[in-house]
C-alpha cells in the first residue's frame, strides 16, 4: 500500500533531533505490528479534549492497538466532546487571563483545560443523567462492572445518539466500544464521573462495590497480558506520563517477581511521547533505561522517547502507522 501525503512529508523532512526520534518511533511501532506484536497505548493528560480521537479511533478500527490504559478524564472527555462539542469554548489568550476572568469562566459553568473550556451542563451533567441510571440498575441487580464497561453500556445503548455533535467516527471511545476493546482505567475516582459516583456512595444511593476497583483492574490486566504476550509480545506506547503509564507497565515485574511466574516476557517495544524532562525523582521524565532496573523493559527492548508536545507528535506517528 502506497503511503499517503502525511507519511511522505514526515519521511522527507523529519530527519534530525526530535523529528528523527518521531520517525524512528513510528517505524518501530509499524515493525512491531508487522512482526505479529500487539500494542498497548496509554493516555495521560487531556488527550481526549485535544481530540486525539480523530486519529486514535482509526487506529482502533484498523487493529493497530490491542488495549488502552487511560485516566478517568480521558475515558469521559472523549464522550463529552462527542455530545457537547459545539458548546466548548476556545480561549487562545489563556495565558493572559486574570484570576477574575478565570472566576467568570467558573461562574458561567466552564472548566478550562489550557485553551479549551468544557461546558459543565452540556458535557458533565448530560453524561451524569444517563450514566447514573446504568449505575443504579447494576447496583439494584447486585452486578459489578469496571468504569469503562459502564461507559460501553451507555454508548452501546444508543441513549447518547440524540446529542452527537461530531462525526461519530472521530470518537475513540465509540470505536473502542464497537470492538469491546480492553481498557484499563487506574485511579478512575480522580475524574468527574468518578467524583460523581463517589457523591452517590456518600449519599448512600449507590454501593462503592458496584464499580470494580483498581486492584481488580490489575488482575484483569495480568490475565490479559499472560494470554497475549507470546510470540513477538506486547509493546508499550506511552502518551504523557502519570498513572495511565505507570500502573500498567508494572504488570510485568508483578507477574514474575511477586507471582513468581516463569517465562513472563518484558514489554517488547517502548515509546514515550512527553514534554516532561528528566529531573530529581521524576517518573514521567525518566529515560527508558531506568525502567530496566525495575524489571519492566529488557536490555534489548527497542526504546524511543520523543520529547515534544504529544498533540503534535502522536497524530503524525499514527498517520505513519496508518500509511496516511
Amino acid at each position: 500500500m502506497e503511503r499517503g501525503p502525511v507519511s511522505q512529508f514526515i519521511e522527507k523532512n523529519y530527519l534530525h533531533f526530535n523529528s528523527a526520534a518521531l520517525m524512528d518511533a513510528a517505524k518501530g511501532y509499524e515493525s512491531h505490528l508487522d512482526e505479529g506484536g500487539k500494542m498497548m497505548i496509554t493516555l495521560a493528560g487531556a488527550m481526549s479534549t485535544a481530540e486525539l480521537g480523530i486519529s486514535l479511533a482509526e487506529m482502533i478500527r484498523q487493529d493497530k492497538v490491542s488495549i488502552i490504559s487511560c485516566t478517568g478524564a480521558n475515558l469521559e472527555e472523549d464522550i463529552m466532546n462527542l455530545v457537547a462539542h459545539s458548546h466548548y469554548k476556545r480561549v487562545p489568550n489563556y495565558r493572559d487571563l486574570s484570576p477574575q476572568e478565570e472566576w467568570d469562566l467558573l461562574e458561567n459553568h466552564y472548566n478550562r483545560v489550557t485553551d479549551t473550556c468544557i461546558p459543565e451542563e452540556e458535557a458533565f451533567r448530560r453524561l451524569q443523567k444517563h450514566i447514573y441510571k446504568i449505575w443504579k440498575d447494576a447496583d439494584s441487580a447486585g452486578e459489578r462492572y469496571f468504569p469503562h464497561e459502564y461507559m460501553y453500556k451507555m454508548l452501546n445503548s444508543g441513549v447518547l445518539e440524540q446529542y452527537y455533535e461530531i462525526d461519530p467516527k472521530n470518537s475513540w471511545m465509540l470505536a473502542a466500544a464497537e470492538k469491546n476493546l480492553p481498557i484499563i482505567v487506574p485511579g478512575w475516582e480522580d475524574s468527574t464521573m468518578g467524583n460523581i459516583f463517589a457523591s452517590y456512595v456518600i449519599k448512600k444511593e449507590l454501593k462503592a462495590s458496584t464499580t470494580k476497583s483498581g486492584i481488580e483492574y490489575m488482575g484483569y490486566l495480568a490475565d490479559w497480558y499472560t494470554k497475549n504476550s507470546a510470540g513477538k509480545g506486547v509493546g508499550f506506547f506511552q502518551i504523557g506520563g502519570g498513572i495511565a503509564g505507570d500502573f500498567p507497565i508494572c504488570v510485568v515485574p508483578m507477574l514474575y517477581q511477586d507471582l513468581e511466574m516463569e517465562n513472563i516476557p518484558f514489554w517488547s517495544y517502548f515509546c514515550q511521547v512527553s514534554d516532561s524532562t528528566t529531573s530529581y525523582g521524576s517518573y514521567s521524565g525518566a529515560v527508558p533505561n531506568e525502567k530496566i532496573t525495575w524489571g519492566k523493559l529488557d536490555i534489548n527492548t527497542p526504546k524511543f522517547i520523543v520529547e515534544s508536545d504529544a498533540t503534535i507528535v502522536v497524530p503524525l506517528i499514527f498517520a505513519w502507522v496508518l500509511k496516511q
